[in-house]
């Protein structure tokens, strides 16, 4: 900055509008990628995950309850807490009945070790409704990839920890 307050306002000026050409740009292709999964999801030209109604609703209730969940909450550090608002929301305007990858589910599970480590037994309301999101997707992963009924989602392990032969 040189001091001289119209000079200064100009350069800020120059640094915000590239950055914002830059975050347009970065939000387009998301959308844009989360649209072509959509859409080939729904004509059927991909491999897709199919949700029941049943479990679109409960999913999409359970992701309501964490988000005021987690609004309520002061365990939380301000920014901490608006990724985990961001990505609820990202999760909700995602869940449809055929979705092409899990892996914003999936992701969700490792929100959950963290909040469990900041809140501990606190965190016991958010980390239930986690669970029952993984079991809901587990049990649609496992129908889909044609797992045997009632196969229980894989834990991993340390394979230090795991019995030597």
């Amino acid at each position: 900055m040189s001091g001289d307050l119209t000079e200064d306002c100009q350069i800020l000026k120059k640094y915000l509008d590239q950055y914002e050409e830059v975050y347009k740009s970065e939000v387009s292709k998301q959308r844009l990628s989360s649209l072509k999964s959509r859409f080939s999801a729904a004509l059927g030209n991909t491999f897709a995950y199919h949700f029941t109604d049943g479990d679109v609703s409960r999913i999409q209730t359970l992701i309501n309850e964490l988000r005021e969940l987690v609004s309520q909450s002061d365990g939380f550090e301000s920014d901490h807490k608006a990724r985990l608002l961001k990505r609820l929301e990202r999760l909700q305007s995602e869940i449809h009945k055929n979705v092409s990858d899990l892996d914003r589910f999936w992701g969700l599970i490792g929100d959950a070790g963290v909040v469990l480590g900041k809140l501990g037994t606190n965190a016991k309301p958010l980390v239930d409704r986690i669970k029952e999101i993984a079991d809901i997707v587990w049990r649609t992963q496992s129908i889909t990839e044609q797992l045997p009924t009632g196969t229980p989602p894989p834990l991993l392990r340390d394979s230090s920890s795991e019995p030597q032969n």
